[in-house]
């Protein structure tokens, strides 16, 4: 048994320092990105290491802070008027987590178009963008009026203040961070240096550069508020304070069982997705068990939520660098948690030093990535019925918000699922006679209530004196009322309008799939040629 332990020590050390040089970034800049404490992002990120990847089975997955979550955090927060009060629907979040994976609801996401969850994830990655050009301009949005960028919608006039107040220091961070993130993506050579990812080369390089500046006693020197904030604990007394618990008086208040019901449904979504991703990355194509994951991480929002942490998900970006690292076991999440715990509690003076400019910048690629103009080429090439739910989406999360969003391109998605059922109800060719039209209606194996519109008006535009043929040889079910309905137009309205009707392949009953009976409707009508 310590042979294995120490097998699996030695294969993922490796792939879980690697993640935790990803996910340290990230951790601060997701928490920055969602107005909350940085310390917060990193608990999470240490939670889903340690407690998620202890329960999980899932061996390439890695759970942390996401950014799919942040335009809820930073709404909910603001709503809300508190921190505390934000930790509590963390809580009813992980509570209904719990629930959904005791219920075997693991299989949610095959419900969600793909359509929808891209418009989602690129909504979220222009609302990113947004909210990060103050911090890489300089501007300290702390600081400014009472208006926000998405104060009912956005709000453009947020621009005004933020352009008038910028810093050349905090421009100068910026550029040097992302034209490093860009060369460390683009250069074959750098980009396979795993152990050394390119947003830590970013965040060490902000750091010297700021130091540069502040040494040589330059103006481009960035002051202590706008970088990074974290507590450094001097005493017991101290670290006992670096733990924010949550206001259960929250659990009396509607807006924070939304709050929590919402970063549910919206980070069980996300983490399904992202296991299936994963599996996808897994080498040996070992398959995770998902209601496990939904308790997993509900147990894991619990935690974190108990101690001050962000809500989190299983996400794309640390468990592709968890995969691509060498992976072989969830041991290399849980070692990630590990050494996020033991940064916090031992260099946090070291974190302190980074410049927000640099997360910024960080955050920026990020959500370009989610919202990369390659992938709104790709629905545009899929056609409206891909492209109309996809934008409709993106532009209701930005300009809403996020579960709005998602259902307003549901509803669009749907919509044209329902007319395209309509339009294969059957197959329709016409032929010319001496005197009138010969209608063949074909219709499909399987004929349901949603196809009872498109076939009515089908019937109802069919010209008196036409001869129609309506074939049901390889229709192994219809309804009810689409068969009542074909009754009535061939033994009423085709003898008052002269229509002559031949039925090929009707049964005297169909078997109904909802109650398993049959159902019996006599079609005896049948004119002669």
């Amino acid at each position: 048994m310590k042979k294995n332990i120490k097998a699996e020590l030695s294969q993922n050390f490796a792939s879980g320092l690697v993640v935790f040089l990803v996910a340290l970034p990230l951790c601060l800049g997701i928490a920055l990105a969602s107005g909350a404490p940085p310390l917060s992002g990193i608990i999470a990120g240490i939670i889903g290491g340690i407690v998620v990847g202890s329960i999980s089975n899932s061996n390439i997955s890695v759970s942390g802070p996401a950014a799919g979550l942040t335009a809820i955090v930073l709404t909910a927060i603001t709503d809300l008027g508190a921190f505390e009060l934000f930790l509590c629907a963390g809580l009813i979040a992980g509570i209904l987590q719990l629930v959904l994976g005791f219920i075997r609801a693991g299989s949610i996401s095959n419900y969600f178009p793909n359509n929808v969850i891209e418009g989602m994830l690129a909504g979220i990655g222009i609302i990113i963008i947004l909210k990060q050009i103050p911090h890489a301009l300089g501007f300290d949005s702390d600081n400014m009026s009472s208006e926000t960028l998405f104060e009912n919608g956005i709000n453009f006039n947020y621009f005004n203040e933020v352009f008038g107040a910028i810093h050349p220091g905090a421009i100068v961070v910026t550029i040097v961070s992302v034209i490093i993130l860009l060369t460390w993506e683009n250069v074959p050579l750098l980009r396979r240096i795993k152990m050394l990812p390119g947003a830590l080369v970013a965040v060490i390089a902000g750091i010297l550069l700021n130091q540069l500046f502040v040494s040589s006693g330059s103006s481009l020197a960035i002051s202590s508020e706008h970088l990074v904030t974290l507590p450094v604990p001097q005493s017991a007394d101290d670290f006992k304070n670096l733990i924010t618990m949550p206001n259960f008086e929250g659990f009396l208040n509607t807006k924070v069982w939304i709050v929590g019901a919402t970063i549910a449904i919206v980070a069980s979504i996300e983490t399904l997705l992202c296991i299936e991703a994963s599996d996808r990355l897994d080498t040996r194509r070992r398959i995770t068990d998902t209601n496990l994951e939904l308790k997993a991480q509900g147990i894991g929002n619990l935690f974190s939520s108990l101690i001050g942490g962000l809500p989190m998900t299983s996400v794309v970006v640390r468990s592709s660098a968890n995969a691509n690292a060498g992976a072989t076991s969830k041991t290399s999440a849980i070692i990630h948690g590990v050494l996020l715990l033991i940064c916090v509690l031992s260099i946090p003076f070291i974190l302190n030093l980074i410049p927000l400019a640099t997360l910024a910048a960080v955050l920026i690629l990020v959500g370009y990535k989610l919202a990369k103009p390659a992938t709104f080429k790709h629905f545009w090439h899929n056609g409206k019925y891909q492209f109309i739910p996809f934008v409709a989406t993106v532009l209701a999360v930005v300009f809403t918000d996020l579960l709005k969003g998602v259902g307003i391109g549901l509803a669009i998605s749907i919509f044209y699922i329902l007319q395209g059922n309509m339009k294969r109800a059957y197959y329709l060719s016409r032929e010319k006679l001496n005197d009138a039209d010969e209608l063949t209606i074909k219709l499909a194996e399987e004929v349901s209530f949603l196809n009872k519109a498109a076939i009515k008006k089908t019937l109802k535009n069919i010209k008196s004196g036409s001869k129609v043929i309506i074939d049901a040889r390889t229709t192994s079910y219809i309804t009810t009322d689409v068969l009542e309905m074909i009754q009535d137009f061939a033994n009423v309205r085709a003898k008052e309008e002269n229509i002559e009707v031949e039925l090929i392949g009707f049964k005297t009953s169909y078997r109904d799939y909802e109650n398993d009976q049959d159902s019996h409707v006599s079609i005896t009508h049948k004119r002669a040629m």
